[in-house]
């Protein structure tokens, strides 16, 4: 019984060890996460959510002390109708982040779309007239390479088209997509996305429509995306979720992996992979250890509501081993609440087809923790470059707060090493280039997180030489949740990363030897002349060089203390060798 009872303290204190929710957001847990960036430039990711029934946004600054995340001052707006998407970036030029918000109005079926411009400490609410009206969902892009954050979706005449903003804070100027007449219309919800995918370092349209997958090549003549009949078909299924981009076999090659459910209510569902110009199923097990099934949410049915209306995985390094990890939200079937799973990452030895890697849903990784969840998504609380987790869990009882915000600490049991890189736009502004950041220090501000740069490593692990490729901020709409940052796990061997590769605008530039445990932050700026693109590395000491560092220490220490000790005895050995000498003197002189 004494047994029994030490072995569940043991495991209530580890769990109570791994909740952090009130060290990092104190007494507000009921803003919904809505997107992801450095509002205030102080290279801490900060984090936008919704309240008050999705009608207001607000931005919860990052801090290095608890709570880690607070609310703003003058960094909160409220709209007439429910927020459905927000999305951080610099829509003026001014080298400050803005936020676009869009608003679904119910009475016309239409999405107005309203931009608050930012000043680095405050937010302006232009919640009256709206920009933009859309149909859908924005996705956010840089079509004429700028670096000001530039929109594509569907115009209220159900075109395909682009938004360019400019420096003026005015309307954006609308330009229609060079397309067929007879071309399908975009998919609702859609999985758009904005990343390089035939590696020439130029970012392309990835396009879900109703009939199948297009990708459109960016191009370097007339800043145009071009369309060469690069179609992919659709996967089988009847609901099909949003489509991510990772490179899941650690080769350097992104792999399109969309969830699907094959029947009506998702009893039967799997994940999918574009590999070899075929789908291919990853046979992930949804079976749990009761031997119950589970399966995606029903995007269609009573629990499809708030993060679950769209079968959305979310990608990350969690363990740390180098291959990228996913979080998605389950239901049992037939009937029992949503919760969000971890699926690792695992070597396949059989049935994956031409994939030599696959999923592993770990039941018991996120216990207690993700009961009731709706939704499970990566965050790094403690800038250490280890992924944490942020759940929404929807309560049964109270319909005046239906949702609540936790935190769920990645205490590893080993020590991984990893790289993690910030691309920002490299813009400046010349009235408040100097910043106040950490501890007093003058920091310069080269501009917010952009979406599209293709970033790449190469490093050996176990002897081999691994290459990993991911994409920054690919899409931004149906609460994708991107984090503005790539963090590449190296595992536990604390080697130099051999190369990393950041390309945009179809230029690029490496950075050789890499120390392990970095974070860099690159200023690709000016973009025609990579020579001149900056970055700005930052160490953060593992366990293994810490206790190393204590180790050395320690031993110095206890040197110290032997060359003392022999120090003070050879003084007290000379102290009574002169007192013999003078004793011996006195004796000769009589």
């Amino acid at each position: 019984m004494l047994q029994k009872f030490l072995i569940l303290s043991i495991i209530i204190t580890k769990c109570l060890a791994n909740d952090i929710t009130n060290l990092v957001f104190g007494s507000i847990t009921d803003g919904l996460p809505a997107a992801f960036g450095d509002f205030n430039s102080d290279e801490l990711t900060d984090v936008f959510v919704l309240r008050d029934g999705t009608r207001t946004v607000q931005i919860l600054l990052a801090a290095e002390e608890e709570p880690l995340l607070r609310p703003g001052i003058n960094m909160q707006c409220t709209f007439a109708n429910n927020v459905t998407s927000v999305v951080p970036g610099d829509f003026d030029g001014d080298a400050f982040m803005d936020v676009l918000v869009t608003t679904f109005d119910t009475k016309n079926r239409k999405t107005f779309a309203y931009v608050l411009w930012g000043a680095l400490n405050n937010l302006s609410c232009t919640t009256e007239t709206p920009l933009i009206e859309m149909i859908g969902q924005p996705l956010a892009i840089d079509y004429n390479q700028d670096m000001i954050i530039d929109l594509f979706g569907v115009n209220k005449d159900k075109k395909r088209a682009f938004w360019i903003f400019g420096t003026n804070r005015t309307a954006p100027r609308e330009l229609l997509m060079n397309v067929s007449s007879d071309a399908p219309a975009i998919r609702y919800p859609h999985s758009n996305a904005f990343l390089d995918v035939n590696a020439d370092y130029t970012a392309d349209l990835f396009l879900t429509t109703k009939d199948h997958f297009e990708i459109w090549y960016g191009s370097e003549i007339d800043r145009e995306f071009i369309f060469n009949n690069t179609i992919i078909p659709k996967p089988p299924g009847y609901h099909i979720g949003q489509s991510i981009f990772i490179d899941v076999e650690l080769i350097g090659q992104m792999d399109l992996i969309t969830p699907v459910c094959y029947d009506k209510g998702c009893e039967n569902s799997t994940i999918l992979v574009y590999k070899k110009d075929t789908w291919q199923d990853l046979n992930i097990d949804f079976k749990d250890t009761d031997n119950r099934v589970w399966g995606f949410v029903d995007p269609n049915g009573k629990d499809g509501q708030l993060y679950t209306n769209v079968i959305t995985l979310r990608s990350g390094d969690f363990n740390m081993d180098g291959y990228p990890d996913i979080l998605a939200t389950l239901k049992p079937n037939p009937n029992g609440a949503p919760q969000s799973f971890f699926l690792e990452n695992v070597h396949c030895e059989t049935g994956c087809g031409s994939l030599n890697r696959t999923y592993v849903i770990r039941w018991k990784a996120l216990r207690p923790f993700n009961n009731n969840t709706v939704m499970a998504v990566f965050y790094d609380f403690y800038q250490d470059g280890i992924l944490d987790l942020i759940f929404v869990q929807k309560s049964m009882t109270s319909p005046t707060s239906p949702y609540k915000i936790s935190a769920f600490r990645n205490n590893l049991d080993y020590d991984a090493t990893f790289i993690k890189v910030m691309v920002l736009t490299g813009l400046t502004n010349s009235n408040n280039h100097m910043i106040v950041g950490n501890l007093g220090k003058k920091k310069r501000t080269y501009g917010t997180n952009l979406p599209g740069p293709r970033i790449s490593i190469k490093f050996r692990q176990e002897a081999k030489l691994r290459r990993a490729v991911s994409a920054q901020l690919p899409q931004s709409a149906h609460f994708s949740l991107n984090l503005p940052f790539t963090i590449f796990g190296l595992g536990r061997t604390p080697n130099f990363v051999d190369t990393l590769t950041v390309g945009l605008s179809n230029r690029s530039r490496d950075w050789t030897q890499i120390i392990p445990n970095s974070q860099m932050v690159v200023i690709p700026w000016p973009t025609d002349e990579p020579s001149k693109w900056k970055a700005q590395l930052f160490v953060t000491p593992s366990k293994l060089i810490l206790m190393s560092v204590a180790g050395l220490t320690g031993l110095c220490g206890i040197i110290t203390l032997i060359i003392l000790g022999l120090y003070w005895k050879e003084r007290q050995e000379d102290r009574k060798e002169r007192l013999q000498e003078s004793h011996r003197f006195h004796f000769d002189a009589m």
